[in-house]
């Protein structure tokens, strides 16, 4: 292995801690298990989850650039495994698993092909890396949770296959008309379908993407929401008060997980087991990977095959990210992220009329 790419986390697997047995529920993305009778559906769902690491011996970023992220890219490698997660469950489903070996299907493979380290993938570390210079950082440079939720958020646009939409929301704000109009753009403002003049042709890439351009008992398809809320849960430390609701976050069916860590050492946690949070680490640094000749993507690196890393919670750097995925408007309103009572997470749900009442929501 070069110097170069030897970090902590290059250790043989098995140097990593085994699942503790205790009788405390482990929470993994909203699905509870039994440490004690289900370790192996455990490992199964982490391992199913999409693992992006460090790489090396890619094309250059931007033709001359860096070749691997080693050292400056694990918020970026967490940013594509939130992602990652929300098309495995838009397409294949949150129960779907993935075996070491056995053929898979053609929406998984266009998802692997999405995270591919090269320019012309959707989902790239290229793409992310570049769209960040909008962002005011220089290829290189490590992100936080806020700008690579920035990044991501402009990156879906193009990806007409899955047509996610991604919201940011900023100041612990959730603005309802910015989200009707990125979920359902084919709305005017009022609501109302957007009219089509004589002669017009529907065109799935162009900017009436959307139920505009698919059959009319479509239209009132909403695009799947992928919402990052980032949040400060303290100054130097997480605050004691935000554990608890913390915790909870991953107990609801529609968690994406949540993107934070230490001060320059991001981890993309999935879920908890009594006091410790556990979560998927990016700094492993592997060859970049192509496809075979017949289309399939070599996938075995794209899954972590070895018992999860776990982090007392109270060692997190409070700088986070909390992510979940909505289905309709409805559940929006309606699940526990913007409706739960006696939570310590300041949300604030509003119109963006001033004049209009807004409902007020505490976490």
């Amino acid at each position: 292995m070069d110097a170069a790419t030897l970090t902590y986390d290059t250790l043989g697997f098995g140097e990593f801690e085994d699942f503790p047995e205790t009788s405390e529920p482990v929470w993994i993305l909203g699905k509870e298990f039994n440490a004690l009778t289900e370790k192996d559906d455990i490992l199964s769902d982490v391992t199913s989850r999409l693992w992006f690491t460090y790489r090396k011996n890619f094309s250059p970023i931007g033709g001359t650039g860096p070749t691997s992220d080693t050292g400056w890219g694990c918020m970026l490698r967490c940013g594509q495994m939130i992602l990652g997660e929300a098309l495995v469950c838009r397409h294949l489903g949150r129960d779907w698993r993935w075996v070491r070996g056995q053929p898979q299907r053609g929406q998984y493979i266009s998802i692997l092909n999405a995270f591919l380290d090269k320019k012309d993938s959707y989902y790239s570390l290229h793409q992310i890396a570049q769209m960040g210079v909008g962002e005011g950082k220089s290829i290189g440079q490590w992100y936080g949770p806020n700008t690579v939720a920035q990044v991501l958020k402009k990156l879906t646009v193009f990806d007409s296959w899955s047509r996610l939409a991604v919201h940011v929301a900023m100041d612990n704000t959730v603005v309802m008309e910015e989200i009707k109009r990125l979920c359902m753009p084919w709305l005017d403002y009022g609501g109302a379908a957007c009219a089509e003049p004589p002669g017009w042709i529907p065109k799935h890439n162009g900017c009436l993407e959307g139920a505009c351009a698919l059959a009319e008992e479509e239209t009132a398809l909403w695009k799947p929401l992928v919402l990052l809320i980032p949040l400060r849960l303290g100054l130097s430390e997480i605050n004691k008060a935000y554990i608890e609701t913390l915790k909870q976050c991953f107990q609801l069916p529609q968690s994406l997980g949540v993107i934070g860590g230490k001060p320059n050492s991001a981890h993309y946690f999935i879920g908890y087991v009594g006091e410790e949070l556990i979560y998927l680490d990016p700094h492993t640094t592997q060859p970049a990977v192509e496809p075979c000749e017949d289309s399939q993507v070599p996938d075995d690196t794209y899954h972590c095959q070895h018992p999860p890393c776990r982090m007392h919670i109270c060692e997190i750097d409070p700088s986070v990210a909390v992510v979940r995925r909505t289905e309709d408007l409805e559940m929006l309103l309606t699940e526990p992220l913007l409706s739960c009572p006696g939570c310590v997470f300041r949300v604030v749900v509003m119109l963006e009329d001033p004049a209009t009442t807004h409902l007020q929501c505490s976490y």
